[in-house]
């Protein structure tokens, strides 16, 4: 394996996710201005418990079975690999009809959870209604996750990329024309049958990308069957044998991947209530703040975590073979690289959100009578991502390692925070309380994940620390940089003249905070030393030659 396999393999399948969370992000524009944010709440509220549900449904196993196939592949015995891709995609058919039946026909009970009795506008009946909606994508998304697993597992990132881009534009051109079509040619009220159309898209998607998945799995079968009957020796493992070890490595996965839904599932169940009991009578206010946190700003805050998600799951089976050959320095290095890229570029990009949240969310949902409110909680929810994508690497981490069930303890203890802060710190701070317990619930959650790998096997901060301090005045001198030319430009525009004005402030400041970092971090050295080598493209720009 070559020295920079790890960074070739995050390239493409971030490149693909950051696509997709990307267009995922911008589609919310159009989206608000159709819906608004009485749309979004109810948008929302169905994609949190089918998120749970789909995690559930899956228990884990797609990122298990990469786990799994990239383990038997390194010692050779890829007809073990295969059976287990069988059997455990035979499951998800399963366990997805079971997810959707079990959403279908329980929606009318999940949404009395989530609506107050003395709540205004959105009824249990239009919640309800939309789950139903949503939960057709249960039936296509648990088996079409398992066979992206098994490509992963093959570091083979090219299937899951390809198909992630599908599915996300295939479901959003849907989203789209389905809601304007009802909003503009049926009824402009049909609020509630439009979310639901929106929410049917990934039902859509999902169809589209496992069309792609079957098409890569017809091209690269003969390749797969000609190292399978090549091989020399099998374990020859029992079924029940199979799924013992699998669930062993999935049960930590299903956690994780729910973390976030669950931090959402707790604000979408005690948000409103805690309002309307302090004192906060207005409908549209709580609209405005919860959809803010569940979709609008929370897809925002999103495009710096796809880059840990992509980093995640790229990296999993390249740690694990190491891990599994015992090769210790380059196990560190490789731990110690995935790391220094998520501080290297999310540190920058939160922080710089966070001093420009106000003209992020005007430029890209406009200036209306919230926007104090809502750039309020972006600035605050902005450094959530930091450590939201810290968690999703780190437990990634411990897993490859064997230590998969610590990310299920660590996870318990940050939701059990959540839990215990939301409500007081809404009545301290109102709708800011809820995000500002979210972040101390994510920084608990990461010191004890890392705390966790350096015991496990006597991994050193020492490297990290330093880097990252490094990142920390490098980020603080471009922070200023960009609140400076943010200042002078006050004296022309600011945030409540309008959308371009807006996006007139984010195009200058950006490019200003962009340009400062990159050079500090390119002559610096830093950005050579973390990334593993020179970067051509980066070389051509400051004119120097590559060796």
């Amino acid at each position: 394996m070559s020295k920079n396999t790890i960074l070739r393999g995050t390239l493409l399948l971030t490149g693909a996710t950051f696509f997709s969370k990307f267009i995922g992000m911008i589609y919310t524009i159009p989206f608000e201005s159709l819906v608004g944010a009485a749309g979004g709440k109810l948008y929302g509220l169905a994609y949190g418990p089918y998120s749970i549900f789909i995690s559930l449904s899956t228990v884990g196993i797609p990122l298990a079975v990469s786990k799994f196939v990239a383990k038997y592949n390194s010692l050779g015995d890829y007809r073990t690999s295969r059976k287990m891709y069988k059997v455990a995609l035979r499951f998800m058919l399963f366990t997805g009809l079971l997810a959707f039946l079990t959403m279908f026909f329980g929606s009318d009970l999940l949404a009395k959870l989530y609506i107050p009795s003395n709540a205004q506008g959105i009824t249990e009946a239009d919640v309800a209604m939309v789950f139903k909606m949503i939960s057709f994508a249960l039936l296509v998304i648990p088996a079409m996750s398992i066979t992206r697993g098994f490509f992963q597992g093959h570091e083979s990132m090219g299937p899951t990329a390809i198909s992630q881009v599908v599915e996300q534009i295939v479901r959003i051109v849907f989203l789209l024309g389905s809601v304007f079509v009802i909003i503009h040619f049926i009824d402009d009220t049909y609020i509630t049958l439009a979310v639901g159309f929106a929410t049917f898209s990934a039902f859509i998607g999902a169809i589209a990308s496992a069309i792609i998945l079957f098409l890569y799995w017809r091209k690269r079968k003969p390749h797969l069957d000609r190292a399978m009957n090549q091989q020399v020796k099998t374990y020859d493992f029992k079924t029940s044998t199979l799924f013992k070890e699998l669930f062993r490595y999935a049960g930590p996965f299903v956690m994780v991947g729910l973390a976030i839904p669950l931090y959402q599932q707790i604000d979408s169940i005690t948000f409103e209530r805690t309002l309307l009991s302090i004192g906060y009578e207005s409908s549209a206010f709580i609209d405005n703040a919860l959809s803010n946190i569940i979709l609008y700003g929370h897809k925002l805050v999103m495009i710096p975590i796809t880059l840990a998600t992509g980093l995640s799951l790229a990296t999993l089976p390249t740690l694990t073979k190491t891990f599994v050959d015992r090769n210790k320095t380059q196990l560190f290095a490789q731990i110690n690289q995935s790391l220094q890229i998520i501080m290297l570029l999310i540190v920058p990009a939160v922080v710089g959100m966070s001093i420009l949240s106000y003209e992020a969310w005007g430029a890209f949902y406009g200036v209306g009578k919230y926007i104090d409110l809502n750039g309020s909680l972006l600035r605050w929810y902005a450094p959530v991502a930091l450590f939201f994508g810290l968690f999703t690497v780190t437990s990634s981490i411990l897993q490859a390692i064997n230590q998969q069930r610590y990310a299920v303890v660590s996870l318990t203890a940050g939701l059990v925070l959540k839990g215990l802060l939301n409500i007081p710190l809404m009545h301290l701070f109102g709708p800011q309380g809820a995000v500002i317990a979210t972040l101390f619930a994510s920084v608990l959650t990461v010191i004890l994940n890392v705390i966790r790998i350096k015991q496990s096997i006597g991994f050193s901060l020492r490297q990290l620390m330093k880097r990252t301090m490094l990142i920390v005045i490098f980020t603080t001198i471009t922070g200023l940089a960009v609140a400076l030319m943010k200042w002078i430009l006050n004296f022309w525009i600011t945030y409540n003249d309008g959308r371009i004005e807006n996006v007139v402030i984010l195009a200058i400041t950006v490019t200003i905070g962009a340009g400062i970092y990159l050079t500090l971090s390119y002559a610096s050295t830093l950005l050579e030393r973390i990334l593993g080598g020179r970067i051509r493209i980066v070389d051509k720009l400051f004119r120097r030659k590559s060796v």
